[in-house]
């Protein structure tokens, strides 16, 4: 079971809110989040990643309603194949709200969500206040960074906060997959 750093997600979280980019623990490798409201935060993990423009990013939360904003239910029957992987590894493309289409991390339409039950990951959101963006620790077509110390190594003062704890049992990035057409993004 991974472990929980209580004090490190506390910390991260409170940053998060005041517009910080924090890398944390999750299924498989470190990830780096912040506020997905935050235009500025959200970007700033695109330049950290070196992250081609037009690209949307994951968002994660511990519970499904801090997704809702996010997601479009005009096909409310889309949800019953996620609802049922949920807490979990799972990473589903859903309709995006028009609201999270003007904020940059939907793309044609389509978000990517998650509910985490990676404990810390999960608190972080949960002390977050809702969902938070979370994409792999690492620069675009690098490896995701599996170990602490090399998050710092290699993101150092690009991001504002590490939270310490360990990694879920999976070696290999969540999966993702289309709700609506059922196809595998990525395997996980």
């Amino acid at each position: 079971m991974p472990r929980l750093n209580a004090i490190d997600a506390a910390v991260g979280a409170r940053l998060i809110g005041r517009g910080a980019v924090v890398a944390y623990p999750t299924e498989a490798c470190f990830g780096i989040g912040c506020d997905p409201n935050n235009p500025i935060a959200v970007r700033r993990i695109a330049a950290i990643k070196n992250r081609p423009s037009g690209k949307g990013f994951i968002i994660i939360a511990d519970r499904f309603e801090s997704l809702a904003p996010y997601l479009s239910f005009d096909d409310p029957s889309i949800m019953k194949q996620p609802l049922s992987t949920w807490p979990g590894p799972y990473t589903w493309i859903l309709p995006a709200s028009a609201a999270a289409q003007k904020l940059g991390s939907a793309v044609d339409g389509k978000i990517a969500v998650r509910v985490t039950a990676h404990p810390v990951a999960a608190r972080l959101c949960q002390l977050a206040g809702g969902a938070i963006i979370s994409t792999s620790a690492n620069t675009h077509g690098n490896k995701p960074i599996r170990k602490y110390l090399e998050v710092s190594r290699v993101l150092g003062p690009r991001v504002d906060f590490v939270v310490r704890g360990t990694l879920g049992k999976k070696t290999r990035p969540t999966q993702i997959r289309d709700a609506a057409t059922g196809a595998l993004i990525r395997a996980g």
